[in-house]
């Protein structure tokens, strides 16, 4: 190896880092808010990833008769609660059309709407769109009446939950891959180095929105609400903070982030319907490194990930993912050491 692949291999790492990064910072934004260790985070960057493809190719995604079914299933629930609670019939309706009203808007434009073949960026704000509004539904049906729950009842939830959406995109978008086109396909030559277009949408949008994270947290109500139900939930319902309006809202921007980080990585590699789940488990290393709480140590873990992926993938490409996982090992030993654990009560 000499200086030219290395450099080569570091910015194939800090690309993929990147991404991972993306994915962690929505599991430790999760974790933090909800105490849900959110294996299906990748099944997000995959139905993003998908969602494009079919729109690219003239037809209806999957996701859009999938956001539809969630959100009748959340509408019954609501409906039962409603009855069994004796809601107004006016708060039971309410409840019912800010539930349906939009998944069946998408559902009835869906048709035509592929058939008019939009310009890119119309299909990609469509996308985010599509899968964002998944968030909050998921986080109703799942994992709502679970709040009090252990951490360990909420992770076995989310293991059910993930081979549940696995299973739902191979029913919805088949065992094909895909692989959609680059955003900007201009190429760069900085000395041995290639940036191509793409390269350049994922760092700056991966900055962009670390920024407006920062900015989110620091300096909207929205946010500070968010950290402060982070810091101490009990405290911050005694305050008036709605723990399940935080755990919506952070299921609402964990699905933002891995349908975006989807669409950033699909046109560098075919997406399949099972792929997020590699992707999410990298993501998890990532932020296993920052004990689930760290944002920054998450960033660090990420960008250490794809390093260690990339030049594994040059000494032993059939052991790159034994390469990547490994490191996990030490990670929990250290983590032991600098956090203990302490039980819940």
């Amino acid at each position: 190896m000499d200086f030219t692949i290395a450099a080569i291999l570091g910015l194939d790492g800090l690309t993929n880092g990147a991404i991972y990064a993306l994915v962690a910072l929505a599991l430790v934004l999760v974790f933090s808010v909800t105490r849900v260790i959110f294996i299906p985070q990748g099944e997000f960057v995959a139905f993003g990833a998908l969602t494009l493809a079919s729109l690219q190719m003239g037809k209806a995604p999957g996701t859009v008769w999938l956001l539809l079914l969630m959100a009748v299933a959340v509408a019954v629930l609501d409906l039962v609660q409603g009855l069994r609670e004796r809601w107004r019939p006016s708060r039971i309706f309410i409840s019912l059309l800010q539930t349906l009203s939009f998944p069946c808007v998408v559902a009835a434009m869906a048709p035509m709407f592929v058939r008019q073949q939009h310009a890119l960026i119309v299909q990609v704000l469509a996308t985010l769109t599509i899968v964002t509004c998944m968030g909050p539904l998921l986080y109703r049906l799942a994992y709502r009446a679970l709040s009090g729950a252990s951490v360990l009842t909420l992770l076995i939830v989310s293991v059910g939950v993930h081979f549940a959406l696995t299973g739902v995109g191979l029913v919805f978008f088949g065992a094909e891959g895909y692989r959609t086109p680059a955003f900007w396909e201009a190429r760069f030559d900085v000395g041995p180095l290639t940036f191509t277009g793409q390269t350049l949408i994922i760092f700056g949008a991966s900055i962009v929105l670390l920024l407006a994270m920062f900015v989110f947290f620091e300096r909207t109500l929205m946010g500070k609400a968010l950290k402060a139900t982070s810091v101490n939930r009990t405290g911050a319902r005694l305050m008036g903070i709605s723990g399940d309006a935080a755990g919506s809202l952070s299921f609402t921007m964990a699905a933002f982030i891995g349908a975006l980080s989807g669409l950033l990585i699909s046109p560098s590699t075919t997406i399949y319907y099972d792929t997020g789940f590699l992707i999410g488990l990298k993501g998890f290393v990532a932020a296993v490194f920052g004990g689930l709480a760290s944002f920054p140590m998450a960033l660090a873990g990420a960008i250490g990930i794809g390093l260690i992926e990339s030049f594994g993938s040059f000494w032993a490409s059939a052991f790159k993912e034994v390469i990547v996982f490994t490191v996990i090992l030490p990670i929990l030993l250290w983590r032991s050491f600098v956090d203990p654990h302490h039980e819940e009560h």
